[in-house]
């Protein structure tokens, strides 16, 4: 009896699993062709730095094809923390940073403008007992942000370059 249920549900799980053979992902870096010629960082350095050298990498993927298209970079990026919430007696117990990045990519060859757009993004954290535990949460909060913004950045450029 037992015999007989293995085999119908082992026949399930190998259909399963070979449905998904042909997956492939959606933004496979080799998809993506551009080559970063110049590029320029205004604003907060950091943040810039961050999202070019993600950039820079999935540019890199693609080094061997010769189809690449060469483009031109400009991040200019800020960064703006407020208090969000106080108590009654003024302490702060919140804090929101809003970063904005804007990205200028113009193709290298036409001198045409491909992509010019503004990322906002922010996010809410609240102050920790030890002023250290605030600072890592801020810094985790600013890489979560800037993740945020090279995931949207990446859609964008995908449409541009597919």
């Amino acid at each position: 009896m037992n015999k007989k249920i293995y085999l119908p549900l082992f026949l399930i799980l190998l259909f399963f699993l070979y449905s998904c053979a042909g997956y492939e992902p959606i933004f496979n870096p080799t998809s993506i062709n551009f080559e970063i010629k110049n590029h320029n960082i205004e604003g907060d350095k950091s943040i810039g730095k961050n999202i070019y050298s993600k950039l820079n990498i999935l540019s890199k993927a693609n080094k061997n094809n010769s189809s690449k298209k060469s483009i031109e970079l400009l991040i200019n990026s800020s960064k703006n923390k407020t208090a969000f919430s106080k108590n009654s007696s003024g302490k702060i117990l919140s804090y929101k940073i809003t970063i904005n990045i804007m990205v200028n990519i113009v193709d290298e060859e036409t001198n045409k403008n491909l992509l010019n757009k503004t990322f906002v993004n922010s996010q809410v954290y609240k102050v920790q007992d030890q002023y250290s535990d605030t600072i890592i949460l801020e810094n985790r909060t600013i890489e979560t942000l800037i993740e945020q913004t090279y995931e949207a950045l990446l859609i964008q450029i995908s449409e541009i370059f597919l």
